[in-house]
């Protein structure tokens, strides 16, 4: 699948100010990723931290947090990874699925899906 990106805005966990992103979309990422710098700068709290797995197969831990997070007009409460400084903004998976969005890689595009329940 071709990568591509969109914008997006990052609010902070009162959903009251909003900073605009350029994110890379990713559906093999699990979760969205953020500079920690700009998610400190919005009030974003850590919780816990994860391990996670590099494209290259190295593993690093990373604190997570939750904030508000706005994709073509919809708004959605998601976990978050403080990235480090100079790392590229991903919108990944959890959150893709959060908001009911499905990759048009073709289009590059993200489009609105029906959820399942079964």
């Amino acid at each position: 699948m071709g990568a591509f990106r969109v914008h997006i805005e990052v609010g902070d966990p009162q959903g009251q100010r909003f900073e605009p992103v350029e994110a890379l979309v990713d559906t093999g990422a699990t979760n969205t990723m953020l500079p920690a710098s700009l998610l400190a700068q919005l009030g974003v709290q850590p919780y816990r931290k994860f391990r996670f797995e590099l494209a290259d197969a190295s593993r690093l831990e990373l604190e997570v947090g939750r904030t508000w997070v706005r994709v073509n007009g919809q708004e959605e409460f998601t976990q978050v990874v403080f990235g480090r400084e100079g790392s590229s903004p991903i919108l990944g998976a959890v959150t893709l699925q959060e908001m009911g969005f499905t990759v048009d890689p073709v289009r590059e595009q993200l489009v609105s899906v029906d959820k399942y329940l079964m």
